[in-house]
């Protein structure tokens, strides 16, 4: 059995992008790995979040992964800062990860580049932070989006400096988890790479009906074919993407037969885009909104999954600190 460590950050609401590209296929998995699921509300803090907010997303994003369907009699379901064991050992791998590295990550040129008035040190040792929420749990997958890649390829670089340098066979070297495939990239409505929440872009598991069909309207698209069977551009090919991940197989095809006949009206497209997500989202939403206002629930789910998680995390801080040969009088 994989031992499988998946987080997302507590900064928003949880979107399509993010049901598609790992929830659904964490439902599964759940019955079959050890698969631990939490909440970063520490990584968030990078960004310096209204501290009135934190809760709320956090509490936002546990009932959106609980409505999505992960179960946490099945699966370890927690909040990040409810375990600090993972700050000790973010800290003790910190002793052996380089300033130069931390600093040539892609993820930190871009954030420094446009947050020049935000360089912190939190944001710099990221991927350290990161590396402890996968090792803490000995974890042999992790499923990542392509922009996580070179983290977790910091993180397999930190377990081997720690084995070699203490001459153990300790931290197993993690692999991504891309579900016996390429993981589904979900595109935004803008055009442009994937849907998210710092863009804007992105079909919200708490929308509304009005307001999905609002945005899907708006999606950008171009003037249409100008030949039969031509090439899509990004933009048309991306909403056709969406219309594959929530449109029957005929619906698909019916639209692409336009496309080919050079017969397509981007209107009725999105009409029907915006009809079929929504048939995805609403029962999603109205368990959201159950779960979300029964706070004892949600108390006992985070309560179970802090102690779950930290009996495995105190396991290998312990053998970490003696390891490392902090032990006590």
């Amino acid at each position: 059995m994989e031992t499988v460590v998946s987080g997302i950050r507590s900064t928003g609401n949880l979107h399509l992008g993010n049901y598609f590209g790992a929830l659904r296929n964490f439902v599964k998995m759940q019955h079959t790995e050890r698969c631990f699921f939490f909440i970063a509300d520490y990584h968030s803090l990078t960004t310096h979040p209204d501290p009135n907010m934190l809760h709320v997303n956090v509490k936002n994003v546990l009932s959106e992964y609980l409505a999505a369907g992960l179960d946490p009699e099945a699966a370890t379901i927690y909040v990040q800062s409810d375990v600090p064991e993972v700050a000790e050992l973010s800290l003790l791998l910190s002793m052996h990860a380089y300033v130069g590295e931390l600093e040539r990550t892609a993820s930190f040129k871009d954030k420094i580049r446009k947050h020049a008035d935000n360089v912190n040190i939190g944001l710099l040792s990221y991927p350290v932070l990161m590396a402890a929420d996968i090792l803490q749990h000995r974890a042999t997958r992790v499923p990542v989006g392509k922009d996580q890649e070179q983290h977790l390829e910091l993180t397999r670089r930190f377990a081997r400096r720690f084995n070699q340098l203490y001459q153990v066979e300790f931290f197993p070297e993690c692999q991504p988890y891309t579900f016996g495939g390429n993981l589904v990239k979900i595109p935004g409505l803008d055009g442009n790479g994937k849907m998210g929440k710092s863009e804007g872009n992105g079909i919200f598991l708490s929308d509304t009906d009005e307001a999905i069909r609002k945005k899907v309207m708006k999606a950008v698209t171009d003037s249409g074919p100008t030949a039969p069977d031509s090439p899509m551009p990004e933009v048309i090919a991306n909403l056709f993407t969406l219309l594959k991940a929530v449109s029957t197989e005929d619906t698909v095809r019916h639209f692409t037969n336009l496309w080919n006949r050079c017969e397509i009206r981007y209107g009725d497209l999105k009409k029907q885009l915006a009809e079929d997500m929504i048939k995805v989202v609403a029962p999603i939403r109205t368990r959201i909104q159950d779960i979300i206002g029964d706070d004892a629930y949600l108390s006992r789910v985070v309560k179970q999954g802090a102690e779950k998680a930290r009996e495995s995390s105190s396991r290998t801080l312990s053998d970490v600190r003696r390891i490392m040969g902090i032990k006590p009088f």
